[in-house]
């Protein structure tokens, strides 16, 4: 998985009023959980862009002044009116400890229920996986090549041993839906049996008119 770096600054003051002049100053206060004790730091809220405005994932690196922490984003807060950052938390990580993690999921591959009219619905754009830091990857691709009008795909298809799906098995992750445009998988199951018997036929009269 990616990783962004995030520069930042010890906070020896916790309180209200200094948090409220961190971010009067267009800071954002954090927190790392995880660790032998949690660490309370500050950074530019424009650090923070690549990693929260974006549907992509990351690992972070947050560094204090030399002092380098490996960690993911856990919780953010967000102001209910302007929606800027008001707090968050990450959690630490290690190398040798496996992690949960929520990862988007991207569908690959041209349907042939969509080709004959029907509609991709993504039910669950993210899954939540377990797995060490080295092993979280960096999107989850479900092929929907093979999929008909009417078919659904569920977690329990997507085999990686890199990795653990947390959810059970018959969680649906997409389904192709029926639309008013849709045409039926059997027309063109009969179309292709046409096809192959004309073909049949031509073949039979080639080798008679030949014998």
């Amino acid at each position: 998985m990616k990783s962004i770096t995030i520069k930042g600054s010890k906070r020896e003051s916790v309180g209200k009023k200094a948090t409220k002049a961190l971010r009067n100053a267009g800071m954002v206060p954090c927190v790392v959980y995880g660790g032998e004790e949690p660490i309370s730091f500050s950074a530019d809220e424009i650090a923070f862009k690549d990693l929260v405005y974006t549907p992509d994932v990351h690992t972070v690196v947050i560094d204090l002044g030399g002092k380098k922490i490996n960690a993911i984003l856990q919780d953010i807060q967000f102001h209910p009116v302007t929606d800027r950052i008001l707090h968050i938390d990450f959690y630490q990580i290690f190398d040798d400890k496996e992690v949960t993690m929520e990862i988007p999921v991207r569908t690959v591959g041209n349907s042939r229920g969509v080709r004959n009219g029907g509609v991709l619905r993504v039910v669950n754009r993210k899954l939540r996986v377990k797995a060490l830091p080295e092993n979280l990857p960096d999107f989850i691709e479900a092929d929907i090549t093979e999929m008909r009008i009417g078919n659904k795909m569920y977690t329990k298809s997507l085999k990686t041993e890199d990795y653990k799906i947390m959810h059970p098995e018959n969680t649906v992750i997409c389904q192709i839906r029926t639309s008013r445009t849709a045409v039926a998988d059997v027309e063109e199951e009969a179309e292709e049996g046409d096809e192959a018997a004309a073909e049949g036929a031509e073949e039979n009269a080639e080798a008679a008119a030949e014998a």
